[in-house]
């Protein structure tokens, strides 16, 4: 979508390519907005077989190479980033310019209870949209219904994934628990940028520390914000974004 240089969107657990949104009317003004469903997610296929970032990796760089359009400006969120890291490190020429969106070089969540956490802040935005657009259309919804619709939503993504995405998030969230790519940091020699929000489940500090070991690297903070930060400060996190890649 769009012309330009190709910016490559990759999304997070349990989630997919529409996570980007808020980003790619934006940014197709611009570039070539390149987006998908990692495997296990979204539309993808769901082999049964084990996963992990390098498997992940290779198939974004199987995309661009199918597509013809490396080097790209490469932004991941959450394990999207840690696969935006792993291509940097195996496939450095693919790779112009590196965004890793509120993730770290290695696996940050340690427990399901961290996944899950994750996943439950996601159905709290999507429900957040919900109202906010009900209330744009003038519709109103009685205070009973406003107070069980977060129960109603969750206890349904919950279902979705026991019957559908069960096998897949386990393989995904298995991959991405003891990967790290932190001991070759040195070796991503690309223009870095590592967006945080102010309230994320690893601290600021210890993502400055990862920075700091790269070449060309540098972090921003978004205050407000938790771990969707591309959905929760839109207009913050495409500014931010724009300025780095067009600057590269």
């Amino acid at each position: 979508m769009g012309q330009g240089e190709p910016l490559l969107f990759i999304h997070g657990l349990a989630s997919s390519s529409r996570s980007w949104k808020k980003q790619i009317p934006f940014f197709c003004k611009r570039y070539q907005v390149i987006t998908f469903d990692i495997r296990g997610h979204g539309l993808s296929d769901r082999p049964v077989e084990p996963y992990s970032i390098e498997l992940f990796a290779s198939d974004a760089h199987e995309l661009l190479r199918i597509l013809d359009v490396a080097p790209a400006h490469v932004v991941g969120f959450s394990m999207g980033g840690m696969v935006a890291f792993q291509l940097a490190v195996d496939a450095p020429e693919t790779v112009r310019s590196l965004v890793a969106v509120n993730c770290c070089p290695e696996g940050s969540m340690r427990t399901f209870n961290n996944g899950v956490e994750c996943v439950k802040h996601l159905v709290g935005l999507q429900i957040n949209d919900i109202k906010h657009r009900r209330r744009k259309n003038g519709g109103e919804q009685r205070q009973e219904d406003a107070e069980s619709e977060p129960e109603r939503a969750y206890q349904s993504m919950l279902q979705r994934m026991a019957v559908k995405n069960k096998l897949a998030y386990a393989n995904a969230f298995s991959a991405l628990v003891k990967w790290s790519v932190a001991d070759r940091l040195h070796t991503i020699k690309c223009p870095t940028l590592m967006i945080t929000a102010d309230e994320d489940f690893v601290p600021v500090s210890i993502k400055e520390s990862y920075a700091s070991k790269m070449p060309s690297a540098k972090l921003v903070v978004i205050n407000n914000s938790r771990h969707s930060t591309p959905k929760e400060r839109t207009e913050e996190f495409n500014d931010i974004l724009l300025e780095f890649v067009s600057s590269h």
